[in-house]
């Protein structure tokens, strides 16, 4: 992750609160259990390639990104699966039918540090 200036750290921004957090945490569960109950799967963490297609539609941008990921950071199908999982509680957590390109990027970027440590 890059670097955060002091002059950040000193700024009062509020963020989300804990209850805030919980919340959206809460109702991404709530959505995947509800998504999942016919195929007996309880988190995305759970899911299996095959069914990637029905519940975890890409737009075209996600689509490009990841390609690109996958070709430069010579990922492994194992690594594009974990990706396409995450990306899923991302856009969850965005309140997001559609994986975008954001969700995909920061997937991602996990993924990179995953592999840095």
């Amino acid at each position: 992750m890059p670097g955060i200036k002091f002059e950040q750290l000193q700024q009062k921004e509020a963020g989300e609160s804990s209850a805030e957090i919980r919340g959206r945490v809460n109702a991404a569960r709530l959505k995947q259990h509800e998504r999942y109950k016919r195929i007996k799967v309880i988190s995305n963490a759970q899911l299996r390639s095959r069914h990637f297609e029905k519940y975890c539609p890409l737009s075209t941008e996600a689509r490009q990104i990841l390609h690109q990921s996958f070709q430069s950071l010579n990922l492994s199908m194992r690594a594009h699966d974990r990706i396409i999982k995450v990306a899923r509680t991302i856009a969850d957590l965005d309140h997001s039918e559609t994986i975008g390109a954001p969700h995909i990027a920061e997937a991602v970027q996990y993924r990179n540090l995953d592999r840095q440590n």
